[in-house]
């Protein structure tokens, strides 16, 4: 039986409590007035696009998941004797049942005291502490509706042992600029004794790749066109899915996979909010995510670059994904 955390227990701080504070109006009207449009994808992410991103995980050609969960349920344990971990901070936080796969080991090495959540979903944030404090009611919970890329600085400071995690991934989707400016300050917020746990969808055949962001069910598509609906809904616009095709691409040079939005047809749409009219040619693409994929030498490079040296580096069986566990260099 489920119960609601207590007081002492779990805490929240909200720092996103409003759609102009998910700079929404400001990233649409940037990204659809460049050459080439683009928008961001954290605003994916609204009760829907996490629903269809949780059924993505689903997929059988969504391998990333599975991937991670084997290391995580394989080598949990080895990352909790590396980092003797006090506080988890986990970066875009998702389900319960990810975070698990860390909390329970670093629980049963007796050094894990508090879990901090991040996510820009107070419902999945909330969501989640309440299964892993219904798990561990010896646990406390500070959960933070945060953007990971404005608000580190903000969080709780620890008194040491803490460890920063960012899985599944994620931090892939940031542009190299962007990605060294996040690991840069993972890097400060972990501290001189902490450790920074990062996922890493590794290079490798681009057929495996692109059908893992173009299923056969049409599930991504639904994700990705679900940012039009998220759009209308919060700035008055009116996109037509309809006039728009989901669209999966391997860059072998930047060994990344772009998700686009292909415009049909010509197509003009008005943004009611920004008062704002944006005209697609026919063939014309807007850019909603990139996934940049890593080699080890990449990946130790990055990490080298910001101050971090790559301690250790865990990968499932068949070598499709990777944990990259990185301590601040001596």
């Amino acid at each position: 039986m489920s119960r609601t955390p207590t007081p002492q227990q779990f805490s929240l701080q909200v720092f996103l409590d409003d759609r102009a504070e998910r700079s929404l109006p400001g990233d649409v009207l940037e990204g659809l007035t460049s050459s080439p449009k683009c928008i961001a994808p954290k605003h994916f992410y609204d009760a829907r696009g996490s629903a269809l991103f949780e059924d993505i995980t689903r997929l059988p050609e969504y391998y990333p998941t599975r991937a991670e969960r084997e290391i995580l349920s394989t080598h949990g344990r080895q990352i909790a004797q590396i980092t003797k971990t006090r506080e988890l901070v986990e970066l875009g936080s998702g389900a319960a049942e990810k975070a698990l796969l860390l909390i329970e080991p670093m629980l049963a090495e007796e050094s894990l005291e508090r879990y901090v959540p991040v996510d820009v979903s107070e419902t999945a944030l909330r969501e989640a502490s309440e299964a892993i404090a219904t798990l561990h009611p010896e646990l406390t919970i500070h959960g933070a509706v945060a953007d990971i890329t404005r608000h580190l600085g903000d969080l709780p400071q620890s008194s040491g042992g803490r460890t920063v995690a960012l899985l599944g991934g994620t931090i892939g989707n940031f542009r190299p600029s962007d990605r060294i400016r996040l690991l840069r300050e993972m890097a400060t917020f972990a501290g001189h004794d902490g450790h920074v746990l990062i996922g890493m969808d590794k290079v490798k055949d681009p057929a495996v790749l692109v059908a893992a962001y173009d299923d056969a069910a049409g599930v991504t598509a639904q994700f990705n066109l679900n940012l039009l609906a998220v759009i209308n809904r919060d700035l008055g616009a009116d996109f037509k899915q309809e006039d728009f095709a989901h669209v999966a691409l391997w860059d072998s040079e930047n060994e990344w996979i772009e998700m686009r939005l292909r415009a049909l047809r010509d197509v003009t749409v008005t943004i009611r909010d920004l008062n704002l009219k944006v005209s697609f040619a026919e063939g014309e693409e807007l850019q909603t995510e990139t996934s940049a994929k890593f080699t080890r030498s990449r990946a130790k490079a990055e990490l080298a670059g910001v101050g971090l040296q790559l301690a250790d580096w865990f990968e499932d069986d068949a070598g499709r994904f990777a944990l990259a566990l990185a301590r601040p260099s001596d």
